[in-house]
């Protein structure tokens, strides 16, 4: 777990704001839920199967004797407060997004850490394949609109309950030739899950998979054609895409579109985002059956992807006080507080320290004005504003200092 501390926190905000102002461009509201659930939410959710319910989750037991469990993704949660709240039946079709902290014990490495954040949205109560894609349309949107690039989309269907336990039953044969040479996770999935194996991390496992039978070949006549919409509509809205029909989804919720954005400029971590559709899940987890598809987006790795471009951060035109002498600290205040309350960031040194101290300061913060103040000034009753950019500088009237930075839109 780590901390992120300035500067490094304005891209997180950056980010942050990006997906805000993209995700409410599609109709999409936020929604924040509690960092702990009742364990059975996610073994019913997640699934009893997948890594993060066998040996990922960080779980404990309470005062009261409650088995409760810090949230290791947010689409369970959400589903949770939909149903609990009455939407799922007042008002189905709902678009959500959200942000925050998730946990996992997994081992550490390069942009993944067991409080890592994640970015996400939720679309319920409709079954188009155009909205399986008008959410990935909308992730490209707020990945290019958050600064990253040199990602590619790539997309699959997982099947349906009517035509995947063909595959199961398929796939099932081919891994049990080879049952002793795969990893004991993959050997205890065998029966119950075997499409996770094809997820296994171990390249043995992966070396042993190559050539296992593919899911289009086992799709049913309503999943291919859910498949083609899916694909006709990212091209119409002019989504790059390729297929892969690798993907399988970690989770057990996810039926039909399956999908990631990857990239190759993190090594083999390599997914960015990933989501798809899960339209049994509310229905399991005790609500209507209604449909839904989701995305959920790394932080950290975004964050990787986006430093490694090397784009410094904006300017944070800010204006630094630089004030000498007991009389003019307390005149330039009520002048601060008026400019702070306009809006404009404005810092100052609270200590007596000389001017070449305080510019130096300033010039650390990296403001664009410095206002000087002294004694002299004072009884002139201006101030001397210096542009730190060309290095020019001039006085002001002091009260008209607020108006000054107005007009030039600091």
């Amino acid at each position: 777990m780590v901390d992120v501390m300035p500067p490094a926190s304005r891209l997180w905000q950056n980010i942050e704001e990006a997906a805000r102002r993209v995700f409410g461009c599609y109709g999409y509201s936020e929604i924040r839920t509690p960092v702990t659930e009742p364990t059975e939410l996610f073994r019913r959710g997640v699934g009893e199967t997948t890594a993060i319910v066998e040996k990922e989750m960080y779980t404990f037991e309470d005062q009261g004797g409650d088995s409760l469990t810090l949230r290791p993704e947010g689409t369970a949660s959400v589903v949770r407060a939909y149903i609990e709240s009455g939407a799922a039946i007042s008002d189905p079709l709902a678009r959500y997004y959200y942000m925050g902290p998730m946990f996992r014990r997994e081992r550490p490495q390069k942009g993944r850490q067991r409080q890592f954040y994640q970015v996400g949205c939720e679309l319920m109560g409709v079954d188009s394949p155009i909205a399986d894609a008008e959410v990935m349309a909308m992730i490209s949107h707020f990945l290019a609109d958050a600064g990253a690039s040199d990602i590619a989309l790539e997309i699959n269907s997982l099947g349906c309950p009517d035509c995947r336990p063909l595959f199961n039953k398929a796939l099932l044969e081919f891994l049990k030739k080879s049952e002793s040479k795969f990893c004991a996770d993959c050997v205890r999935r065998l029966e119950r899950n075997p499409m996770r194996v094809l997820d296994c991390k171990n390249e043995e496992c992966r070396a042993l998979t190559r050539h296992a039978p593919a899911l289009p070949e086992y799709w049913c006549a309503a999943c291919r054609e859910h498949f083609d919409e899916v694909k006709r509509a990212l091209s119409i809205m002019g989504v790059e895409y390729r297929e892969n029909n690798r993907i399988v989804r970690g989770l057990d919720y996810y039926m039909r579109t399956a999908f990631e954005f990857t990239t190759t400029k993190l090594g083999s971590q390599n997914a960015v985002a990933a989501g798809g559709r899960y339209d049994g899940l509310v229905k399991s987890l005790g609500g209507p059956d209604v449909p839904g598809v989701g995305c959920a987006l790394g932080m950290e790795r975004l964050i990787l992807l986006i430093e490694q471009k090397g784009i410094p951060l904006p300017p944070l035109d800010l204006i630094f006080f630089a004030v000498l002498g007991e009389r003019a600290r307390y005149e330039v205040l009520p002048i601060i507080q008026t400019l702070r309350k306009d809006g404009v960031r404005v810092e100052w040194d609270f200590a007596a320290r000389s001017l070449k101290a305080q510019m130096r300061r300033a010039d650390k913060l990296k403001a664009e004005q410095v206002v000087i103040v002294g004694d002299d000034e004072i009884a002139k009753c201006v101030a001397v504003v210096k542009d730190m950019r060309s290095g020019t500088q001039h006085e002001v009237r002091l009260a008209d200092l607020p108006q000054h930075f107005v007009q030039i839109d600091i």
